[in-house]
């Protein structure tokens, strides 16, 4: 508990570090405040608090409960997202697009256009949102004096600038503060259902015949242990060594010789992230789309089961779907003859290999093979919130096992620990660990132009 102290004391002591920190809280204050702020002409005590199911649900979790309170922040930093990634895969098949990601005014560009993009995706989010509101579950929580063009155009308009706003945040976040400031958002609004959804399983576990305060410690101890393979399955890399051409200066020669982090290529175990989870969950909703439509009782079984999450169907298709989507992500964020060829440029070379072609060759097997048990390893954590319902866990706290919510908060957790110790290590105080340093998402990402720059 003394080392602890101490480690917050260093953290505190550093003047740009504890600046960074306030700032960061402030903002995340804010956005927490603004969560639950309701709409112009929306009655609170009208909306139903549990949340929407389904993909609606997932928005409403990457929300922090804001989608379902219909507050000024109820689309959150989605449509961001949303456009973010539109324009990364975009990048892959738009050849003037790639172009730009290379460059400095290219990624300026490329981020104003994002941010354009923003706005139209938020607007057309906010008219759905808008019907969404107009259904018969919320149509009671809508003043009635209010015409249905002025609450349209006033959500729209609210919806919009409070998107705008939160996107603003994640920027400041990220300029002037601690971690990646979009994905602390996300986190922040993950993570603020825990206590609510662990004092639920507490007062469901604490009643007669539930097992009592036992089942709830071997859960926590179960829900301890997946956090563990999670930071896991965030930090695994597989390291490939480096060597470099030596170099003869005058009469003598030297070797460029590289240390720590830039002496082999890290190629993560899973780099594709949360992403494959998010894929298939929305995939795996399509299903309940069409359970109104048919009347063979086989068939409408069949879909039923497809929509349940502790069914065995929905789990074997959900986990063949994640390691579908794992393979198919790390393809388009992947490239290894890309790889190659910077390797190439710094004079960088793996031992035992030639450069160019082999290269890309030999690198491309190596990211097959370790993407195959990380793809398993994560459409297992993909599936255990569904296990635990099963085991009678409450499915509020049930989607903290594994899934997108703590795949999301271990990674934005580990991010944000490894800027703090880079701190502590450049004013020149013990890391936050004894055994080695903190490997966040972005420390590993296997990218060439990070791990082959000559010296």
């Amino acid at each position: 508990m003394k080392k602890f102290i101490d480690k917050l004391k260093n953290i505190w002591s550093i003047e740009e570090l504890r600046k960074r920190i306030i700032y960061t809280l402030l903002l995340v204050l804010a956005y927490r405040v603004g969560c639950n702020i309701t709409l112009p002409g929306i009655n609170p005590s009208g909306l139903d608090q549990s949340g929407p199911g389904g993909i609606l649900g997932l928005f409403n979790m990457f929300s922090g409960g804001a989608f379902s309170r219909a507050s000024i922040f109820a689309l959150g930093v989605m449509p961001y997202i949303s456009a973010s990634i539109f324009m990364q895969l975009a990048g892959i098949v738009i050849p003037q697009i790639a172009k730009m990601q290379k460059e400095d005014s290219g990624r300026r560009k490329i981020n104003s256009y994002t941010r354009y993009l923003t706005v139209i995706v938020t607007a057309f989010q906010a008219s759905a949102y808008v019907a969404y509101l107009r259904s018969p579950q919320y149509i009671s929580s809508i003043t009635p004096d209010i015409s249905t063009f002025m609450f349209w155009l006033s959500t729209v308009v609210v919806l919009t600038a409070g998107t705008l706003f939160v996107m603003w945040m994640g920027e400041k976040i990220t300029d002037r503060g601690i971690g990646n400031g979009t994905s602390l958002i996300i986190m922040v609004g993950i993570l603020a259902r825990l206590p609510e959804s662990l004092m639920q399983e507490f007062q469901s576990k604490n009643v007669a015949g539930a097992g009592g305060l036992l089942i709830l410690l071997v859960e926590m101890a179960v829900f301890i242990a997946v956090i563990v393979g999670l930071i896991l399955l965030t930090q695994g890399v597989r390291k490939i060594p480096l060597n470099y051409a030596r170099r003869i200066i005058g009469n003598a020669s030297s070797t460029n010789e590289l240390s720590g982090s830039r002496d082999f290529i890290p190629l993560k175990v899973n780099s594709a992230g949360v992403m494959p989870i998010i894929f298939a969950q929305a995939m795996m909703f399509i299903p309940t789309v069409f359970t109104g439509f048919t009347t063979n009782e086989k068939a409408a079984g069949f879909v039923q089961a497809l929509s349940d999450n502790r069914s065995f169907w929905y789990n074997l298709v959900y986990a063949i779907m994640v390691i579908a989507f794992t393979y198919f992500y790390t393809a388009l964020i992947f490239n290894p003859t890309e790889m190659a060829d910077n390797l190439k440029r710094n004079n960088s070379f793996i031992p035992g290999v030639k450069p160019g072609e082999d290269t890309a060759n030999y690198i491309a097997t190596i990211m097959d093979r370790i993407t195959l048990p990380g793809a398993f390893f994560l459409a297992i954590a993909g599936i255990l919130p569904g296990i635990a319902s099963v085991m009678n866990v409450k499915s509020g706290f049930a989607s903290f096992f594994g899934g997108t919510s703590m795949l999301i908060g271990v990674g934005v957790i580990l991010d944000t620990l490894q800027q703090v110790e880079s701190y502590l290590l450049m004013n020149h105080y013990d890391g936050l660990m004894k055994t080695g340093r903190i490997t966040g998402r972005s420390a590993a990402t296997g990218s060439a132009t990070r791990s082959s720059v000559s010296a």
